[in-house]
């Protein structure tokens, strides 16, 4: 059986699609499930998990609330426990069958759910993006929402793997929110029917009264290599002399689809470096031939930059291709690979750690701009979708610090 991983690095985060489409760090190549097996017995199970099944039947006995004692769920309640004991919160996880399946489908860029783009501000899930036409859209959602309860549960300092696995679904179901909006003196609630979307990996668009480009990929999906390709022969087309290249809200992808985008901008060199359990290092090289190697070039960052966003935004840094703008980067740095269980749940567990080129360590850390610039309470993020019939004037008198600064930095390097 090919033995693959699964995306290396996330916060499984953050950016967080409301889609079903979640990352869960830097997936490998091939999404070849391994069997789980239940392996050899440890020396000393039967004490070490002797306090378990006691508090188990205590429950089964005692409880008060007998409908609430659903044996199924209390396993998957004690897995997920378990791997949170590691320390890999947001990347190592459990899945459910269901939300297994709705993981394979997003990377296949089969999505479904409510249509809108997350990313962490302040450590809070936080609507990025509402995508036009999209059930979100319709039922009202905003850019700058901020995720206080889904489907009735406080999800404030959850993971936002955990809040988008909460929110995803199949098209026909229901999720229910509750949001904190500024302005707002009381929280607000929406109830929003999922449905199919269909959401590029790669947009761009010419920003006005520039010759630079703004293109942003919002996850490193299966077609995210071949929509960056095309969206780069578009714009050539358009001799357009530098690019704002934004990663803002991307949790992630599978791996070969960072190596593959972030060799399209480097002419040589590694694009980051694995460590397996052992301490054996294996650097990863830049794929020839990529066609974005010498325009001027600078990369927006933030807090929902993960996973492969990251490998990109590191490997550009340490090659001095393109200055960072933004914020920190989440700091989500080991390599997830995919154990199928027995009753078809999964477990995705770090199986290697990953390092930037210059051996940079990103877990826990993240990765630093070179410029840091916050966005400002209550703006938003101008992306390439929504840039159409954008004017010079109205891009000046944007909110989206971020977005000019970067915009700013690469201007002076066009010649």
């Amino acid at each position: 059986m090919r033995r693959t991983h699964l995306f290396g690095g996330s916060p499984l985060t953050v950016y967080l699609l409301l889609l079903v489409a979640f990352s869960v760090g830097v997936m490998s190549v091939r999404l070849g499930w391994l069997p789980g097996g239940a392996g050899s017995e440890p020396p000393g199970l039967g004490r070490t998990f002797s306090p378990f099944w006691e508090t188990w039947h205590l429950v089964q006995k005692y409880y008060v609330d007998q409908e609430a004692v659903r044996p199924e769920r209390m396993t998957q309640g004690a897995i997920q426990g378990m791997l949170a004991s590691l320390g890999d919160v947001g990347h190592t996880t459990y899945l459910s069958a269901e939300e297994l399946s709705q993981l394979k489908k997003g990377l296949e860029g089969e999505l479904e759910g409510i249509g809108a783009q997350m990313t962490v501000r302040k450590r809070r899930p936080t609507v990025m993006v509402v995508f036009a036409g999209s059930p979100a859209q319709e039922a009202g959602l905003r850019a700058g929402d901020v995720i206080q309860e889904v489907n009735g549960k406080v999800v404030t300092g959850l993971p936002v793997d955990r809040v988008a696995a909460m929110v995803r679904g199949p098209a026909g179901t229901e999720a229910s929110l509750q949001i904190v909006r500024e302005g707002e003196p009381k929280p607000l609630n929406f109830r929003i029917t999922r449905r199919k979307i269909d959401v590029p990996s790669v947009t761009w668009h010419l920003l006005p009264g520039r010759p630079v480009a703004h293109l942003a990929i919002r996850d490193f999906g299966k077609h995210a290599h071949a929509q960056l390709k095309e969206a780069l022969r578009g714009i050539t087309q358009r001799k357009v002399k530098g690019l704002v290249l934004d990663v803002r809200g991307n949790p992630g992808g599978l791996k070969d689809q960072a190596v593959a985008v972030t060799s399209e901008f480097l002419r040589e060199g590694n694009v980051f470096i694995e460590q397996d359990a052992q301490g054996h290092r294996t650097a990863v090289p830049v794929k020839p031939g990529g066609e974005a190697t010498y325009q001027p070039l600078v990369v927006l960052i933030d807090e929902g930059t993960a996973s492969s966003a990251e490998i990109l935004a590191g490997a550009l840094q340490d090659h001095g291709r393109a200055k960072l703008v933004g914020t920190r980067t989440f700091g989500t740095g080991t390599v997830l690979k995919p154990f199928l269980l027995s009753d078809g749940s999964a477990v995705l567990l770090a199986v290697e750690e990953w390092f930037t080129p210059k051996g940079r360590q990103i877990w826990h850390k993240g990765i630093a701009p070179d410029i840091e610039v916050p966005l400002p309470d209550g703006a938003t993020m101008l992306l390439p979708g929504a840039e159409t019939g954008l004017t010079a004037e109205g891009l000046a008198k944007s909110k989206d610090e971020q977005l000019l600064k970067a915009l700013e930095v690469v201007q002076k390097q066009i010649r």
